[in-house]
């Protein structure tokens, strides 16, 4: 309940800062995997925020991250199955999780008890295991409603949902992975009532396409007027949402650096292009600092993603894991 408390605010730039080297100590004493990584760079006490080490994600393939302070975890999350080995993050507590998502959805999205959810995340389900598919079942559940639910297969329930949903007045709430929601194209169903928040890529199932070219075309055919794209992470306990401008924003308690793509330790400033790494403090119990392999350019307290990080972008990065 003490990280609860001190986590889950609006914090001041001040208030952050001072917070997040709070977590430094504290994972850095209790989290072996990090300890043994900012011992191995020298980063052990840092002085300012750029200067605290983010731990390359790509370690949740292959170790344990928890906090010693548990002798057991509530649960473990993996990543899709995609990019080969998948990620596992062993969830010490599953309440910070929750109250992570449920306020950010809250906020960006809406409140769940208004609304009915549905969740087209077939890929997610079938593979099991899933941080998103954990929080959209919760929203699902706290919607209380008969028509939210997972549709897998049968594409065509949904035209019964949203004609239930505009005759009862209900705001409808489409999860979609991408490849679901362009399957929704040949279909011909409009949307045009919904809010759609569109979660990824296209898993192998369909051709890539820019996120802009995507939503262009799924509010094209779609008729989709609020469309909403999701960034999260099996490793992470927090999520960002935009709408058209694609800026990503998180909650008061995740912050996201650019860093160097030709020196991975370096933190950029200005609105360049580099690899994004997550301040994220509800992930106090695993690695609350981690360097993900995706690339983006930082705009004020938002973020714009463009794209994976490419064997041509690496470079210096393979000194992140050697």
């Amino acid at each position: 309940m003490k990280w609860r408390n001190k986590i889950f605010k609006n914090h001041s730039t001040q208030e952050f800062e001072d917070l997040a080297f709070e977590v430094f100590r504290y994972q850095y004493s209790h989290c072996e995997v990090y300890s043994e990584y900012a011992s191995a760079l020298g980063k052990v006490n840092p002085s300012q925020l750029i200067e605290i080490p983010f731990l390359p994600i790509s370690f949740y393939k292959s170790r344990k991250i928890i906090s010693n302070t548990f002798n057991n975890h509530e649960g473990v999350f993996k990543s899709s199955g995609t990019q080969g080995r998948r990620s596992n993050h062993f969830v010490a507590d599953i309440d910070i999780y929750k109250n992570s998502f449920d306020w950010t959805y809250r906020n960006f999205i809406g409140n769940p008890e208004d609304q009915i959810i549905i969740g087209l995340l077939p890929n997610y389900v079938e593979q099991g295991d899933s941080s998103l598919v954990f929080m959209v079942n919760n929203l699902i559940e706290t919607s209380k409603h008969n028509d939210s639910q997972f549709i897998l297969l049968e594409l065509d329930k949904l035209r019964e949902v949203v004609t239930n949903s505009n005759v009862l007045g209900k705001q409808l709430v489409v999860f979609g992975v991408a490849y679901s929601l362009l399957d929704l194209c040949d279909l011909g169903i409009n949307l045009g009532n919904a809010i759609v928040i569109e979660t990824g890529g296209m898993k192998g199932r369909r051709k890539e396409m820019s996120k802009e070219e995507l939503h262009s075309k799924l509010i094209k055919e779609l008729n989709i007027s609020r469309l909403y794209s999701e960034y999260g992470m099996t490793e992470l306990l927090s999520q960002a949402y935009c709408n058209k401008d694609f800026q990503f924003q998180g909650p008061p308690w995740m912050r996201v650096l650019i860093r160097d793509l030709y020196d991975p330790l370096s933190i950029i400033g200005g609105e360049k292009r580099g690899g994004i790494n997550i301040i994220d403090l509800a992930n106090v119990f695993g690695c609350s600092f981690i360097a993900t392999e995706d690339t983006g350019i930082k705009y004020g307290d938002k973020f714009q993603l463009m794209g994976r990080i490419e064997k041509s972008d690496l470079r210096g990065c393979n000194l992140l894991v050697e």
